[in-house]
């Protein structure tokens, strides 16, 4: 069974692992559209290659972090405490 510290941080690295991966989503997003409007503008150009370098190198950071989160273990989460919680109730 895993200690407590090991459960903590593998929660720490999936956690940072997503967040991640939603950058390098976002400067895939950003570079696709930029490497698009540098096209359109004049195809060929070397604004529009250092775009779509830009772009690939975001999309395979993108797919790295994608491979890592699916090969993390399951993480299974408790309630935090080990015996169950009682209501509450008003002294009369």
């Amino acid at each position: 069974m895993a200690s407590k510290r090991e459960f903590l941080t593998s929660l720490r690295v999936a956690r940072q692992l997503r967040r991640v991966r939603s950058l390098y989503t976002a400067g895939a997003v950003l570079w696709a559209a930029a490497a698009a409007w540098a096209g359109w503008l004049d195809f060929g150009s070397q604004q529009m290659w250092v775009c779509v370098l830009l772009l690939t190198i975001f999309t395979g950071l993108l797919t790295t972090a994608s491979v890592w989160i699916r090969q993390l273990p399951p993480i299974h989460q408790h309630g935090g405490h080990e015996s169950p919680r009682r209501a509450v109730t008003a002294a009369q």
